[in-house]
């Protein structure tokens, strides 16, 4: 059993529907998905190619009405359109001329449309390494890119193969009658414009490579991994549009002694056993510079202090995450005759063996509360 969806469910139309109706629901679901309005988008494409399909099967009455009658299983084995063997130069041959001379407004592919496609330069890539200050408060970099530009000393003229048009239009015979379809022209790439006269030091195309400072602003809150995208600064096409400029995020997840998890950051305090004993007040670094927190008398290591709002900033979100600040009482790991008589005095002593109460929380507590 075929798992294709029904040509009339793709369509929006009932078995009933006539000639024109199917004509007009094909249209609308052709512009709708056309690549040239969806470039790079696999889906569209795959739906584009779908109500292509759908078509040819419902506008043939022929096929129609085997499709009525057995479903998709009337064409099974078959080949052609109707056995799923449709490919975009199939349906630009066949279909081009539905869309007439204001059908499709100029979007390339499909014959009839007047305006070009532009040729479009090629996108760029580049790392750009940021710290947690830099996460925190967002910053923009001024990054040096070598690109492809066009030289003030080339000059270009008017394609001699396709009229300056981009397209080369031909004419083919189908069962549908005459259909006109156009393509890129090779002679051009689809810029309409030749190389008339060649720049010093430039490329087959008339473009030469030149290094520019481009300026970068970095939202706070990003993170690893992330990319943007600076439009208009990849290289530059002969007579048409530039490519795209796109930044890689790199971020030190670790920076000093904080340490990022998601939107909160994590800090580790280590006191000695005087400080854990009588309590202080401590200096610790954050994003946005240093801050004093108080440790209580009797304070056990493992203890985590959250300050909220001092984590990093949620992108494109309100608020921030929260620096949550790990106490660690450190234990000495050589005593001298005086301090080790000390310790060996009060070993037995009640107040200094350990009683946890009810409400101090155990490890596992600890870290199911820091994700929470």
């Amino acid at each position: 059993m075929s798992n294709k969806r029904d040509y009339y469910e793709i369509l929006g139309i009932d078995k009933n529907a006539s000639a024109a109706e199917i004509k007009k629901a094909y249209r609308k679901m052709a512009v709708k998905y056309h690549p040239d309005k969806n470039p790079d988008n696999q889906e569209a494409e795959q739906k584009f190619k779908e109500a292509a399909e759908a078509y040819e099967v419902l506008s043939n009455p022929d096929k129609k009405a085997k499709y009525d009658r057995f479903g998709h299983s009337a064409f099974d084995g078959a080949g052609g359109f109707g056995g799923g063997g449709m490919d975009m130069d199939d349906i630009f041959s066949q279909f081009g001329d539905i869309f007439g001379s204001g059908g499709f407004g100029g979007f390339g592919g499909f014959g009839g449309g007047q305006s070009r496609r532009q040729a479009r330069g090629g996108n760029l890539r580049i790392r750009v390494k940021l710290n947690l200050e830099d996460v925190a408060n967002g910053i923009e970099k001024k990054i040096k890119v070598s690109r492809k530009k066009q030289a003030t000393d080339t000059t270009y003229k008017t394609c001699s193969t396709c009229k300056g048009t981009g397209q080369v239009t031909r004419v083919t015979n189908t069962i549908l009658g005459q259909m006109q379809t156009a393509t890129t022209c090779s002679a051009c790439q689809g810029s309409g414009k030749t190389i008339d006269k060649k720049g010093k030091g430039t490329d087959a195309y008339g473009l030469k490579m030149e290094e520019e400072t481009v300026s970068i602003k970095i939202p706070a809150g990003v993170e690893d991994g992330m990319q943007m995208k600076v439009s208009g600064k990849g290289n530059e096409a002969p007579g048409g549009i530039a490519g795209d400029l796109i930044v890689l995020i790199e971020v030190d997840e670790k920076t000093g002694e904080l340490q990022r998890d998601g939107e909160n950051l994590h800090y580790d305090l280590y006191i000695n056993f005087s400080e854990a004993a009588l309590g202080i007040s401590k200096e610790i670094t954050t994003v946005s510079g240093k801050v004093r927190i108080k440790i209580e008398p009797g304070v056990q290591s493992g203890k985590i202090l959250r300050l909220r709002g001092k984590g990093l900033p949620r992108l494109n979100a309100y608020g921030s995450g929260d620096l949550l600040v790990h106490v660690n009482v450190w234990t000495p790991q050589e005593l001298n005759k005086e301090q080790r008589q000390f310790f060996e005095k009060n070993m037995e002593d009640s107040n200094m063996q350990p009683n946890p109460q009810k409400s101090d929380k155990s490890f596992f507590e600890k870290v199911k509360d820091m994700f929470s």
